[in-house]
């Protein structure tokens, strides 16, 4: 058994789910069997004697954190995926361990009605959760790219006009570096293309030499191709000198 996290009491239900759904959901996505102490909150797995795949095994503890903090078990268990990944920060690494600054942390992070999370989810594509003096966002490498600065920009006091702001600028460069790249790519394709269309015949010629040419190398395990390459004709000799 495997050691994957340990989660709070008050987590323990949400991942078992109605009649044990959730867990089974989590066991078939893993391909191992899941053991939850209801007293502790530990969380082992089983992963049978033909093991698991490395990936799966690698990132199941993050799935089992992210439910643990907040996170709905069906968006949880994207981050099995290689391209999805986990950033965690502690609120109380930012303003202390003031119980009254931790929950006015949190409520600058939702904002009214939870539009800041809506908002910075929306824009970045990741899902946050905000559990106790924790933030929990997932997404690809180019969302918690612009997620992250968000999140940092709240924890040190940034207005949320500034955050927003910046969270846009940052999308909108990234979205144009996408566009460059896939625009320099797409003029490397047809810069390759391109002579050959101008020159009509110019690839099957190419075909033919390259046909010649390996038609007229010799194997060098081969004694009798490389003595009838070796053999002078009657009007060549080989003369040495000395220098």
């Amino acid at each position: 058994m495997e050691h994957l996290a340990r989660i709070p009491q008050d987590r323990i239900a949400v991942l078992i789910g109605k009649g044990g759904e959730t867990r089974r959901m989590l066991e078939e996505a893993c391909g191992a069997s899941l053991e939850i102490d209801s007293k502790s909150g530990d969380v082992m797995a089983d992963w049978g004697e033909g093991g698991a795949d490395p990936v799966i095994q690698m990132k199941m503890p993050d799935v089992i954190v992210a439910i643990g903090r907040g996170l709905a078990p069906k968006r949880a268990v994207q981050l099995i995926q290689d391209e999805v990944f986990l950033r965690m920060y502690d609120i109380r690494e930012w303003v202390g361990r003031q119980p009254n600054q931790t929950r006015r942390m949190r409520s600058r992070l939702i904002g009214r009605n939870g539009r800041i999370r809506s908002l910075i989810e929306e824009i970045s594509r990741c899902e946050m959760a905000i559990y106790g003096s924790t933030v929990l966002v997932i997404g690809d490498e180019d969302g918690l790219a612009l997620a992250a600065p968000a999140i940092e920009g709240i924890l040190r006091g940034s207005e949320h006009s500034t955050v927003l702001h910046g969270l846009e600028q940052d999308r909108k460069r990234q979205r144009l570096r996408s566009r460059k790249l896939e625009s320099h790519e797409e003029r490397r394709s047809d810069e390759g293309s391109t002579f050959e269309t101008l020159v009509p015949g110019l690839a099957e010629a190419r075909r033919r030499r390259e046909r010649r040419y390996r038609g007229s190398q010799v194997d060098p395990d081969d004694e009798e191709q490389v003595s009838g390459m070796l053999e002078l004709d009657d009007d060549e000799e080989v003369v040495y000198e000395e220098e």
